[in-house]
């Protein structure tokens, strides 16, 4: 039997360890996991403000509404060149790796951890994006976006999570699909085969722009066609072949970031699953059990790595000790999968039986 790793629950007490987590995420687990009624989840959302990694964050951010002086990288790192650029976005990343402390992914990690975003708007943050930030590709002004179809769907759905008016930036997502069906942040350099990276963050922008803001015929044409990509591949597999894309594809580590695994995808899958109220997609199935696969006796995930990179502060588990964040979000997804996900907000029945029944198994 596996020895307990540091840091994880005491035990047996896997609901108890998850609940002991920062709001930012128990109140996903108290929603998702104990299926406890709204009051009780959304009074700890409510704290995200005020409490923990969401009030560090918001005491981070600068007087012209950025954070670390910058859009996508700190002013201290200034204009990237297009080499660096281009070995960031293709995981060959120079030694000290991506900083993540600009904007976008100050933005990112806020609406993630669930922050209303009235607070960020009584702080006149999206007037102040538009006055002073502006993209290190080309000068281009915030909302706008810019090239790098990762970097747009980061964009567009901070835009409609804030109420800004980004109707032209989803002109722009939607009309950069290429023929195969998926984005590729490397279209500017000519590149015409889609990326599992471009097109999975590419589809996280739109689908909260659907649930936020609405989406016609066109928005849901773009996302099926964008999912069929993924789905055709079973989320891991050349087409081609058959074969997995890499190893890096079953690495799970959280935050995300932009990187692509097969639980990133995965997440995104129930979340367009709940708001389509549409069943998983059976070819799905090899990704999932990889992820089954993945979890300990004790019923938790382990962080596979620390993406490198300058961050604000650490939010989840060191490299090789049970992560809170991904034990969270891959008991979901084998919820949902597995036919017990109710659809979140609403449910208020039992809690989770596959954290129950994960919690029980002998370390």
């Amino acid at each position: 039997m596996a020895d307990a790793a540091p840091g994880g629950p005491p035990d047996g007490g896997l609901v108890d360890w998850l609940l002991e987590a920062d709001p930012a995420l128990r109140w996903r687990v108290e929603r998702d996991v104990v299926r406890a009624p709204p009051e009780v989840w959304e009074a700890t959302r409510a704290r995200v403000a005020t409490e923990g990694f969401g009030a560090r964050l918001l005491a981070l951010q600068d007087p012209d509404g950025q954070w670390a002086g910058g859009a996508y990288f700190p002013a201290d790192v200034g204009a990237v060149d297009a080499a660096t650029d281009a070995a960031y976005d293709a995981g060959g990343r120079p030694e000290e790796g991506q900083p993540w402390t600009a904007t976008t992914w100050s933005l990112v990690a806020l609406r993630e951890w669930g922050l209303d975003p009235g607070v960020l708007r009584a702080r006149r943050t999206p007037e102040l994006l538009a006055a002073h930030s502006r993209w290190e590709y080309d000068d281009l002004p915030y909302w706008g976006g810019e090239v790098d179809w990762c970097i747009n769907g980061y964009t567009l759905a901070a835009g409609a999570w804030l109420g800004v008016d980004v109707s032209e930036l989803l002109a722009a997502v939607l009309a950069g699909r290429l023929p195969d069906g998926g984005w590729n942040c490397e279209w500017v350099e000519g590149a015409t085969v889609s990326s599992f990276h471009s097109t999975l963050n590419a589809l996280k922008g739109l689908l909260a722009y659907q649930e936020l803001a609405g989406g016609d015929h066109e928005l849901r044409a773009a996302r099926r066609s964008g999912e069929e990509y993924l789905l055709r591949r079973g989320l891991f597999r050349r087409l081609s072949t058959g074969e997995p894309v890499g190893d890096w594809v079953f690495r799970l580590a959280y935050p995300f970031r932009w990187y692509y695994s097969v639980l990133n995808a995965l997440v995104y899958l129930r979340e367009a699953s709940l708001l389509d109220g549409t069943p998983p997609d059976p070819r799905a199935a090899d990704a999932v059990e990889h992820v089954r696969r993945a979890r300990r006796p004790d019923g938790t995930w382990l962080q596979g790595r620390r993406h490198p990179g300058r961050v604000w502060f650490e939010v989840d588990a060191p490299a090789g000790e049970p992560s809170r964040w991904l034990t969270y979000h891959a008991t979901v997804v084998l919820d949902w999968w597995d036919g017990q996900d109710a659809g979140g907000p609403e449910t208020t029945s039992a809690p989770s039986s596959t954290a129950m029944s994960s919690s029980n198994h002998s370390t």
